[in-house]
């Protein structure tokens, strides 16, 4: 269990690190114009505190996943991350349109690695908990 959460870690830190990528893939120079600046502000500063929260998560399970798998606070911790994932996998199905991925080979392929991401890291939190 202790490498499956440090396996975790490491990819939650390279789905951090991956981020930085997102404003020129996605064209947000071009996207956000329309925004005022008070909501083009918010969405970078949030999207960086998406991406640094990911990298911080990935940080303790590498650094701490003994400590998250035999201790009452690491246990606690983990059922806050197996909920966080949990919502995050219901978020891949009901708040993103299909129509962002279906008929569209890349797309697809992207939102089935992500969503069984997801399941992944919801079921192994959880089962930490519940174990």
């Amino acid at each position: 269990m202790q490498t499956q959460l440090q396996i975790i870690g490491f990819i939650l830190i390279v789905l951090a690190l991956v981020h930085i990528a997102f404003p020129k893939y996605f064209d947000w120079q071009n996207g956000l114009k329309s925004l005022s600046l008070i909501n083009k502000q918010i969405f970078q500063v949030h999207t960086f505190f998406i991406a640094f929260t990911v990298f911080l998560m990935g940080l303790l399970c590498i650094t701490s996943a003994e400590q998250l798998i035999t201790t009452s606070l690491g246990k606690t911790i983990s059922l806050g991350l197996g909920i966080f994932w949990s919502v995050r996998l219901l978020f891949q199905f009901f708040v993103y349109s299909p129509k962002l991925w279906k008929g569209k080979t890349f797309e697809t392929s992207v939102h089935i690695v992500f969503t069984l991401l997801w399941i992944y890291l919801s079921t192994l939190f959880l089962f930490i908990y519940f174990q």
